[in-house]
């Protein structure tokens, strides 16, 4: 099985409909019956189309246990719930963010978002900080794709006190590393509570090697996958979330570029990553997140002195697996079950009342909450790589606020919250638009005056 990452362009939409009804379909027809979708991402757009990023699953048949590939399946919500204040903060992984885009530099935002609301969604590049992850007690850990997917209308979440984590990692050709990811399933054991039932060392692996996309974007291939899915089909009884700690290739010089690039360069590693995790989540249908292994003892003693602030959790980390464990240890069941997903104590699409996300940032994510009619909150302060107007969507009035930063964002969070018109707090207020509005039937309608009489 192979997984890699496709760049394609799409051409600019036209008819009725939305864009997932649109994009869809077309991506569907490039690919073959032995293929499925796993992570879609619009990179640039304008009137001459969409330049687009794909992520691509060949070789499904070979994985007994995948079921249908439903990346985008939309299932409209009916309703919103208002009961509670539920925000999605999303930072896509490997698109080189300001913030949240190198070492869990974004769990501050995470913390001051997750105050605003009942619960917080986000996702492993948002909080995981290598052995540091400071994700809010009112927060869920879910996968990326995880998250499209609620969104999308097609799964829901539901609490958990706590999961049993599978560890599933390389062996590795120098030993001490491997004993010090072993090490940490055992930290995280006696500290956290962790339920390890069972920790899995591939040999032969997996191979994962990360690259570069046209767009700037960190993306990666990832071959002989069905090693890792015949693992995971062995021991599915045992397990509700799934960590991985493997090996990621990179170019000779790419770590010393990275830490001393004063966080100028894009993250080499999350796009392999994610790509992983999207694969396995909806595999499996659980759970996933991962941690690269330090590739030697010699790269494990290289220091870089005092890195950027953003780098300090990854320079300062031996394992980087801690905060992988950690958020998956009550990481929320995905339910799929439509009748399932009814229950009270899910939470779905409908549950969700806004989503914040970088400006710029067009993914399944942007687009089902477009279609579902989900507030979006861009934030120009995290810029990154991506080149799209949001303005540009046909979002309806009163759906997509542009701000500054993630100070604002909160307020704009509270207003929400507050059913309080965010420009009605600004100044100048705009003078009241006054329509009228006259049909021709209208007027036929309307008496007409008679000439006074003679006498």
């Amino acid at each position: 099985m192979l997984l890699c990452e496709r760049e394609l362009s799409i051409p600019p939409m036209t008819g009725d409909g939305g864009l997932i009804e649109y994009f869809g379909p077309f991506i569907e027809s490039l690919l073959s019956i032995d293929e499925a979708p796993v992570r879609f991402a619009v990179t640039k757009s304008g009137p001459e189309g969409y330049d687009c990023e794909l992520g691509v699953l060949t070789g499904l048949q070979d994985c007994p246990c995948a079921g249908p590939a439903r990346l985008f399946d939309f299932v409209q919500r009916e309703t919103e719930n208002t009961e509670q204040f539920n925000a999605v903060l999303l930072v896509p992984t490997g698109i080189g963010a300001e913030i949240g885009g190198h070492a869990g530099d974004a769990n501050p935002v995470a913390r001051l978002l997750a105050s605003a609301c009942d619960t917080l969604v986000t996702h492993p590049n948002v909080v995981n900080a290598s052995d540091i992850n400071e994700l809010p007690d009112n927060a869920l850990y879910v996968e990326g794709s995880t998250i499209s997917q609620l969104l999308m209308g097609a799964v829901a979440l539901e609490k958990v006190r706590s999961n049993r984590v599978i560890l599933v990692i390389d062996r590795h050709p120098d030993e001490a590393i491997t004993e010090l990811v072993l090490n940490s399933a055992s930290a995280a054991r006696a500290t956290l509570g962790l339920d390890c039932p069972r920790v899995v060392c591939m040999d032969p692996p997996i191979r994962m090697r990360a690259d570069m996309s046209a767009s700037g974007s960190a993306v990666g291939r990832v071959e002989y996958l069905e090693r890792l899915c015949t693992t995971l089909s062995k021991y599915r009884g045992e397990f509700d979330a799934i960590a991985l700690a493997t090996l990621i290739e990179v170019d000779e010089g790419v770590h010393a570029a990275y830490f001393q690039s004063n966080g100028n360069m894009v993250n080499p590693w999350g796009g392999a990553e994610a790509m992983l995790t999207h694969a396995v989540s909806m595999i499996y249908d659980v759970p996933s997140a991962h941690a690269p292994m330090m590739e030697s003892l010699e790269m494990l003693g290289t220091t870089f002195g005092v890195v950027d602030p953003r780098m300090a959790a990854e320079a300062v980390s031996r394992c980087f697996l801690h905060c992988v464990l950690k958020g998956l240890h009550c990481s929320p069941r995905i339910v799929t079950d439509p009748p399932a997903m009814s229950h009270p104590g899910m939470l779905t699409a409908a549950d969700i009342s806004c989503l914040v996300i970088p400006d710029a940032c067009v993914g399944l994510p942007t687009l089902a909450a477009l279609e579902q009619g989900i507030p979006v909150i861009a934030v120009r302060e995290n810029r990154n790589c991506m080149r799209n107007d949001l303005q540009r969507l046909p979002f309806a009035s009163g759906k997509l606020f542009v701000v500054d930063s993630y100070l604002e964002a909160v307020g704009i969070m509270t207003a929400l919250q507050a059913g309080v018109a965010p420009a009605a707090v600004r100044r100048p207020i705009t003078q009241t638009v006054v329509t009228l509005q006259q049909t021709e039937s209208d007027i036929e309608s309307i008496p007409q005056c008679q000439e006074p009489v003679s006498r």
